[in-house]
């Protein structure tokens, strides 16, 4: 504060001084020594003199990161396909032997949330190596020449830290390397060409002899973004997938963040594991943080299976609203959302968690469903089922009130995403095509087509089922949640008794 007050009035004063007439000479001399000795000293406080020439140093350096592969729940194949790159780092003498090239860079790509920078930081540690992060977009101003000069920095920071404590290697990790490294096609600014060709000469000058040895990571959400000079072998030699943990992974990364947390027996891991399908390990870790905190809301000795199932909710469609819907929209979302959920257990059966009237993020109401095991294939039979159950809601609107409302719109935009989803994959009467070369107007006429088969079977099947909805509609409309147990022995009920 009191360098930017004197670096701020000082000229000020100096100029109004000059233009009154008084001979500033020896002021001028004065300011220039005690400026120049302010600016040294601030280089002497810094890790590197000159880094980030704004004066602002970003980048985050640890000598030891304290994070473990083994503190890092699923991904095994990432983790053992990175550790297998590290190994070069480590074993230097014995790959000499072989020939083999050190690797200068590895690209870990993937969703948001799964797990890139704490692999990286793992990997600091696994190679017993000094670890400076920086992210994309902190290499990126208005003044051109400032992120290559960053970059400079960045690459002199980490070897000098390295050299500091003695380690014979660093490690440089860049988040977001999307910012800086995207494609160049003519319409990027010139800064961001600047940054990523100072990244690229950095990287070339990596020597196999060079002490401290230097690794590049770097993480992005988007590869398909990435320039191909980045891509290519000699920079970022390995790419790794770091993906969404499927049921196994997700189970072990719970278990990592309930072990110091006091769970009743009435929590089953695997179940949750069930019910969480999709989640990414950030999302697992707040779903562990939010049941604690509801656990404590309620001054809860325990973290039961109810605040785990509040917190999925939280996670998925965000906290409860204060929002009151009227009498009548409370008893058509409960219809609506009813229709969501026999459509499910007819197609899918066993697939509902809960149902419920609250009021979360966005929506009135909604149905948690619980995949019994993870898919990444899927058939024309599948998606229509998804489909069906998609336009339950609005199907069941159209039964009782003989209309719907515009609390479907979400419905049929995911609807009309599967359709084209169908389309694209060859799953349709048009066959393998290309959408770009089809008309519109067979398009519009074999998605109607789709659409009107299934929305005739959805009628039919809550027709069948439309005691199920009065059933369960005064239960629902008084307790406001719905167990998908409790909803299966409704249905069990009632067709028995039929």
């Amino acid at each position: 504060m009191v360098k930017h007050l004197f670096f701020g009035f000082i000229p000020a004063l100096l100029i109004f001084l000059g233009s009154s007439g008084y001979n500033i000479s020896p002021l001028l001399f004065l300011f220039l020594i005690v400026a120049i000795g302010t600016i040294l000293f601030s280089d002497k406080k810094g890790s590197i003199p000159g880094l980030f020439r704004d004066g602002k140093n970003r980048t985050h350096a640890v000598v030891k990161t304290n994070i473990k592969f083994e503190d890092i729940g699923g991904q095994e194949r990432a983790k053992n396909e990175l550790k297998e790159a590290l190994d070069f780092l480590i074993y230097h003498d014995k790959i000499e032997k072989y020939g083999i090239r050190p690797l200068k860079g590895i690209l870990l790509f993937g969703p948001p949330g799964t797990g890139k920078t704490l692999m990286a930081k793992a990997a600091a540690d696994y190679t017993d190596s000094v670890f400076v992060a920086a992210s994309g977009s902190e290499f990126v101003e208005m003044y051109v020449g400032v992120g290559a000069q960053r970059i400079r920095d960045l690459f002199a920071e980490a070897k000098e830290l390295a050299k500091r404590n003695n380690k014979n290697s660093a490690i440089i990790f860049i988040d977001e390397i999307d910012v800086i490294g995207a494609k160049r096609d003519g319409n990027h600014l010139r800064e961001y060409d600047q940054t990523l060709n100072q990244l690229l000469t950095e990287m070339d000058g990596i020597k196999e002899d060079d002490r401290p040895k230097i690794l590049v990571i770097a993480a992005t959400n988007r590869k398909d973004l990435l320039d191909s000079a980045l891509l290519r072998p000699g920079r970022f030699d390995r790419h790794i997938t770091v993906d969404l943990p499927d049921k196994h992974a997700r189970k072990k990364i719970l278990e990592i963040h309930t072990k110091s947390k006091p769970l009743a027996n009435d929590v089953d891991l695997n179940q949750l594991s069930i019910e969480t399908y999709g989640f990414s390990g950030a999302q697992l870790e707040s779903v562990a943080n939010e049941a604690a905190i509801y656990a404590l809301r309620e001054n809860e000795p325990m973290i039961t299976a109810k605040h785990f199932a509040n917190a999925i909710d939280k996670v998925l469609m965000g906290e409860q609203t204060d929002r009151k819907a009227t009498k009548e929209e409370k008893r058509r979302v409960a219809i609506h959302e009813l229709g969501h959920a026999i459509v499910a257990e007819k197609v899918k059966p066993g697939s509902v968690s809960q149902v419920a009237l609250k009021p979360r993020g966005q929506a009135l109401g909604y149905v948690r469903h619980n995949p019994s095991d993870d898919h990444y294939l899927y058939t024309r039979e599948s998606i229509e089922k998804q489909i069906m159950i998609a336009l339950g809601g609005a199907v069941a609107e159209e039964i009782f009130y003989g209309e719907r409302s515009t609390g479907s719109k979400n419905d049929f935009d995911q609807v009309l995403n599967l359709i084209q989803h169908m389309i694209e994959a060859g799953l349709t009467s048009l066959g393998i095509v290309n959408t770009n070369y089809v008309s519109k107007d067979k398009i519009v006429e074999e998605t109607n087509e789709i659409l009107d088969l299934l929305l005739t079977k959805t009628k039919e099947l809550l027709q069948e089922h439309k005691t199920v909805i009065e059933e369960a509609l005064d239960f629902l409309e008084k307790e406001e949640v719905l167990s998908g147990e409790e909803f299966r022995q409704m249905i069990a009920k009632i067709s028995k008794n039929k």
